[in-house]
């Protein structure tokens, strides 16, 4: 599932954890629970309480002036208001929660349609592109390089899921067109017809390739990050090694070998330098590679 990152972080967050319900909603499920107005409620049961409070008062009153059957009228008139607060509906708590639950999902739903992708709404032809779309995006993310700054982190962090969901945005139309002219050529056409279909499946193939031409420069950049990550971890690993050097060199001369191995080791501190000239160069051609990601 994908959201539109201008969509707030809450909002996002209970659409991803509620998929279920959305691809009910995308079969036609309304929920048939509406929002009870706690005001309301609150104050019709008052102002039964009161009715009955005063129902009993004016019972009293002709209970004590000897009038006996208005008093029985209105005392059963008390009982019966009496009856009805402790009958009334009284939902269970777990039962309203989820329904209420259920709700919330329907309303931002709905506020929100079209702000967000399932993976149902993709075609057979449009699910590999989006993983490969969100495959890039995660090593990008993933990445120590990333981590460490540096890469552009900050504009990452932003632009990339837009990307993500720009992509799925037109993979999800895509599949819609798709489907919708599948089915008419299906049913069969006349050369009249064909004539016109043909622009038509011309157009959702050049859309595609533009959707693809996307993908793969996110690719590229992915490709250029990996670069630098094996450079970076390399040139820490040489780092590391390096540290130890003086240990090595002691070794040697106590072991009186340091003439046989002696230059091996020093060209450790080459391979440092040229790991960093690597780590550099990728870094650099990432950087370049994401300015081109919004072209």
């Amino acid at each position: 599932m994908v959201v539109d990152p201008a969509v707030p972080d809450a909002t996002a967050e209970l659409l991803r954890d509620n998929r279920d319900l959305l691809l009910r909603m995308r079969t036609g499920w309304k929920p048939a629970h509406r929002r009870r107005n706690s005001a309301l409620d609150v104050a019709l049961r008052t102002a039964t309480s009161g009715l009955a409070a005063v129902a009993a008062v004016i019972g009293l009153y002709f209970f004590g002036a000897g009038r006996y059957t208005p008093f029985v009228l209105v005392m059963t008139l008390a009982a019966l208001l009496v009856v009805a607060l402790l009958l009334g509906p009284r939902p269970d708590a777990e039962v309203e929660r989820q329904l209420l639950a259920e709700l919330d999902v329907y309303d931002s739903a709905r506020r929100h349609e079209g702000s967000f992708v399932l993976r149902e709404d993709l075609d057979e032809a449009a699910r590999p592109l989006l993983a490969r779309t969100q495959a890039a995006i995660d090593a990008v993310l993933d990445s120590r390089v990333n981590a460490e700054g540096l890469l552009d982190d900050v504009r990452n962090a932003v632009m990339l899921p837009e990307q993500e969901w720009e992509i799925a945005r037109l993979l999800a139309k895509l599949s819609a067109l798709r489907s919708e002219y599948g089915e008419v050529v299906a049913e069969g056409v006349t050369p009249e017809v064909a004539a016109v279909a043909e622009p038509l499946a011309e157009a959702l193939r050049s859309s595609e390739s533009a959707v693809v031409a996307r993908i793969e420069a996110l690719e590229r950049y992915a490709g250029h990050v990996a670069d630098a990550e094996r450079a970076y971890r390399a040139r820490h690993q040489i780092e590391r090694l390096s540290a130890g050097l003086p240990r090595y060199e002691e070794l040697l001369a106590e072991s009186g070998a340091d003439e046989l191995a002696g230059p091996e080791l020093g060209r450790l501190a080459e391979d440092a330098d040229r790991l960093e000239r690597a780590l550099r160069d990728s870094v650099s051609s990432a950087h370049e590679a994401f300015r081109h990601l919004g072209r």
